[in-house]
């Protein structure tokens, strides 16, 4: 209903995984997420484990919904020497294509535990609704 598919996407975030290579702005790395339907809202779920919310850029242009986040290196003081560092750090990124049916002026978000999840209602005009038939006035009824 909502996503552009990019075949490439899960091969570039393995050849990612095994080059130690992290993402620029120019060139994000794989943002991973769910997108469900929960009653009348779409729900899209974006892991972000340890980015700040200052770090996390939300845009909406016309139907197309793009999500930036940057996992900065934490500050340590120069008496610390890191023996191993494994968690990657670097921008993602994320573009979706919204539907029409879906109400991008009152699109919601929250941040927690390392999830973003945009919570987004379906618009009034994509509802189904019952039609009501009515009745024509005027009709003669033809007696013989």
């Amino acid at each position: 209903m909502l996503m552009r598919t990019d075949p490439f996407r899960e091969m570039d975030r393995i050849v990612q995984q095994l080059s130690g290579t992290s993402g620029t702005w120019s060139k994000p790395s794989v943002m991973p997420m769910d997108a469900y339907r929960e009653g009348d809202t779409y729900v899209i779920a974006f892991d972000l484990p340890g980015v700040s919310t200052e770090a996390i850029d939300i845009d909406v242009e016309r139907n197309m919904l793009t999500v930036k986040a940057e996992r900065r290196p934490v500050a340590k003081a120069d008496s610390v020497k890191v023996e191993l560092s494994e968690r990657p750090l670097g921008v993602s990124s994320r573009q979706i294509v919204l539907a029409d049916t879906l109400d991008t002026e009152r699109i919601q978000a929250d941040y927690d535990a390392g999830v973003l999840t945009l919570r987004i209602p379906i618009a009034e005009r994509a509802k189904p609704r019952k039609i009501s038939i009515g009745e024509e006035s005027g009709r003669k009824q033809i007696s013989g």
